[in-house]
């Protein structure tokens, strides 16, 4: 049984955190617990602004968010890992190899389709990313919730 999930972006402060809310939310009837985390993150800042004003237009209010950085426990004590790049998943398993097998893109409903980073972009990429997040976290919210 899958109970804990983590979600990985670079900075933890704009993919990975829009993502981690939409999915704990759509998992709320759920036992399964929801975090994330960056493999180069900016330990301690917020959500970034842009990504939290385009979740509020969306109607979601995020709880308080502190990027973090990537650890091998972390990795360990997942069941499974979303990444947004392919490039993340030789992140994690450059640390943790062993997690093989449990790294998988978040757009793998969407034949692997990666989500670029819209960090310093404007919000026309921030949007864009959103759209892209909001439509895979549905797809593994299908399959998860079951």
């Amino acid at each position: 049984m899958l109970k804990r999930v983590l979600i990985v972006c670079v900075g933890n402060i704009c993919r990975s955190p829009m993502a981690e809310h939409l999915l704990r939310e759509a998992l709320t009837r759920s036992d399964i617990e929801v975090s994330s985390a960056g493999l180069s993150a900016l330990v301690g800042e917020p959500i970034e602004s842009t990504a939290l004003a385009v979740l509020a237009a969306h109607g979601h209010a995020p709880n308080v968010h502190q990027a973090t950085q990537l650890a091998p426990q972390a990795i360990t004590e997942a069941d499974l890992i979303l990444v947004m790049e392919q490039k993340h998943i030789r992140g994690v398993l450059g640390m943790a190899p062993e997690a093989r097998g449990k790294v998988l893109m978040l757009g793998k409903w969407q034949s692997d389709r990666e989500i670029r980073d819209p960090y310093r972009q404007g919000k026309p990429a921030f949007v864009h990313a959103y759209a892209l997040i909001e439509e895979a976290v549905n797809a593994w919210a299908l399959r998860l919730a079951k």
